[in-house]
């Protein structure tokens, strides 16, 4: 999830797709493509419907949107929220009860906490915070090797969070909760499953260029762009397929440079500090809140553990590009990613995972 208005310029290209026709109808008249934005979770966050009325699908994309905007407001990692009072309750090491908003969050996470290795971990938000990236602007400079050492020796992690039901404690003061790697997999899941409930059979939901899809395009599948990490424009195109959902981490979504060295927010949980070996990672999964944290993890896991996280959370699509450029991809998404800028990249394909 990205927030801040400072930061939106490093997310809209990852919402691009190919050209679609919208054809503006009134009543019962059913259109082919139904879209509309709204700025929420600090991006432009997009809804495609195709094949119902106008009425219909301009219904069901403001319902959406409303549910999107309190998913926002309840899982902002820094502003007044559910999410905020979490996290001030985890620190009294006390049982308390969870709002509904951010309890699947936290159960969510805490799986994909274990499947990562702990590579995922949305404990660290006091180490996020600490590098300047819990505000609209980002950070200037790194913190002080001494601050980030500091936060590593009490190191809060996901397994000090305790669940019971709709209740939940925490046993490291440390514990400051930071949904970002995963909120938006959340979001874009509940939104499709909130438009599959009101009938609606062939949509799309893009928060800044990490989406999901129902149905098609009509005759033919929804059709992707995958932005390029260093150039503006594209890197790749492919289809999804129903029910999929394509997520992208990469080092120019929130960063800043100082003494010419690039520093981005996806964190190394062990090290403390910006993960190391590639520019982006692209996933596609079933699971929205999966494609997300696994974007993440394989981000921080690097050229060198990306494989051994991949075959630990059960993923098959996967494409890396490394810090060079070099695009890696496992085969089965090497199948479906037709590779658009030219000159093309140099191509390694991965052992199946």
């Amino acid at each position: 999830m990205t927030y801040g208005t400072k930061w939106i310029a490093h997310r809209l290209l990852l919402g691009m797709f190919l050209a679609a026709t919208v054809w503006t109808t009134t009543g019962c008249e059913r259109t082919p493509l139904y879209q509309e934005k709204r700025f929420i979770f600090g991006t432009l966050v997009e809804i495609k419907i195709y094949g119902e009325s106008r009425q219909q699908a301009q219904q069901a994309a403001t319902d959406v949107f409303a549910d999107l905007q309190r998913l926002h407001v309840a899982l902002h990692p820094w502003q007044q929220g559910a999410l905020s009072r979490t996290n001030a309750l985890l620190t009294t090491g006390e049982w308390f009860s969870v709002a509904p908003t951010v309890l699947p969050v936290v159960e969510q996470a805490k799986r994909l906490y274990q499947q990562s290795d702990g590579l995922f971990d949305p404990a660290i938000g006091q180490l996020i915070g600490l590098w300047g990236f819990h505000g609209d602007t980002p950070s200037t400079a790194p913190p002080d090797d001494a601050a980030i050492e500091t936060l590593l020796k009490n190191k809060a992690s996901m397994k000090d969070i305790e669940l019971n039901g709709i209740f939940m404690r925490g046993h490291n003061p440390k514990v400051q909760l930071d949904l970002s790697g995963i909120a938006k997999g959340h979001a874009v899941q509940v939104g499709l499953s909130r438009l599959k409930a009101m009938g609606i059979h062939n949509a799309l939901i893009d928060a800044g260029g990490d989406l999901g899809v129902i149905g098609r395009h009509g005759q033919r599948p929804w059709k992707i762009a995958i932005r390029h990490p260093r150039q503006k424009g594209v890197l790749a195109t492919l289809d999804l397929k129903p029910n999929e959902y394509i997520f992208t981490s990469g080092d120019y979504e929130r960063f800043f440079k100082h003494a010419g060295k690039r520093y981005h927010h996806a964190l190394n949980p062990r090290t403390g500090r910006p993960a190391q070996g590639l520019q982006s990672v692209t996933i596609i999964h079933n699971d929205g809140p999966t494609a997300d944290a696994a974007a993440t993890a394989l981000f921080v896991a690097g050229p060198k553990y990306w494989y051994a996280i991949a075959k630990k959370m059960g993923l098959r699509y996967v494409m890396l590009v490394k810090e060079d450029g070099q695009v890696l991809m496992s085969p089965a998404m090497a199948k479906r990613v037709q590779i658009t800028v030219k000159p093309s990249p140099t191509i390694e394909t991965s052992q199946a995972l």
